[in-house]
């Protein structure tokens, strides 16, 4: 504005004894990048397992019960230790046993929402110029609209 002022005191201090001449006003540009956000979706194919709820098999049961008292015997030398190895074999067979399995796996599409930012060049208003020739001399003042 403090230009534009300047520029209007030039004006009417030089038509009085000067010669003003080629007055053009001129807008001038520059280039800004600007990151503008997208969301895209984007999708994968992912290996999902299938599980299957698998019972108890007493023949399973029964080897835990086995190994467990031969294990605790064995560890203790006395038979309340083969006992207590026996009940401790079995119940951890019956857990096993009865835990879900995978039986296989089965191809899954999953999608989510991606931000990606893209770049882009636009042009906006910078500043403008007066230009004129007084007396012969020529001048530029700069201003914002």
């Amino acid at each position: 504005m403090k230009y534009l002022i300047a520029t209007a005191a030039i004006f009417a201090a030089s038509t009085a004894s000067a010669q003003v001449s080629k007055v053009k006003v001129y807008d001038h540009t520059k280039t800004v990048t600007q990151s503008i956000p997208v969301t895209e979706t984007r999708c994968k194919d992912v290996q999902v397992p299938i599980y299957q709820q698998s019972q108890s098999n007493s023949g399973d049961v029964l080897l835990g019960a086995i190994l467990g008292g031969l294990i605790g015997g064995t560890a203790t030398g006395k038979d309340s230790g083969a006992a207590v190895g026996a009940i401790g074999g079995a119940i951890i067979a019956d857990q096993n046993a009865s835990k879900p399995k995978v039986s296989g796996y089965r191809l899954e599409r999953q999608c989510s929402d991606v931000t990606i930012y893209q770049n882009s060049n636009v042009e906006v208003y910078s500043h403008s110029t007066v230009r004129f020739y007084l007396d012969g001399k020529r001048y530029v003042v700069p201003f914002q609209k």
